[in-house]
Formats: structure tokens, C-alpha cells, sequence
């Protein structure tokens, strides 16, 4: 499993075979939190508008 940090916020990141995506949760939260993207820059931006949300 990967890992991103972005503002002091942590995403474990997964990629899922069978949808051809990748798969990125926020980590050490009470909320639950997801993302995804196609790319590695289309994951970063995401991951990146759900912390600023």
C-alpha cells in the first residue's frame, strides 16, 4: 500500500485492477473520506480537493 501527504493529512492509496483506477482513502480521521483518479496527477488533485473541502 502507498501512501500521500498533503497539509499534514495523510491518503492510503490502492489501485484497483478491475476498474483500472486508483483508490485513495484519508487516513486518521473520524470521517470517511475517499478519492480516485485515472492518473497519479488526476489522484493528486483529487486527494488535494477533498482535504481543502
Amino acid at each position: 500500500m502507498n501512501m500521500m501527504k498533503y497539509k499534514g493529512y495523510v491518503a492510503h492509496i490502492e489501485y484497483e485492477e478491475e476498474n483500472r483506477i486508483f483508490v485513495g482513502h484519508l487516513a486518521g480521521i473520524k470521517d470517511i473520506v475517499g478519492f480516485h483518479g485515472t492518473t497519479v496527477n488526476e489522484l493528486k488533485s483529487s486527494f488535494h480537493e477533498s482535504v481543502n473541502s
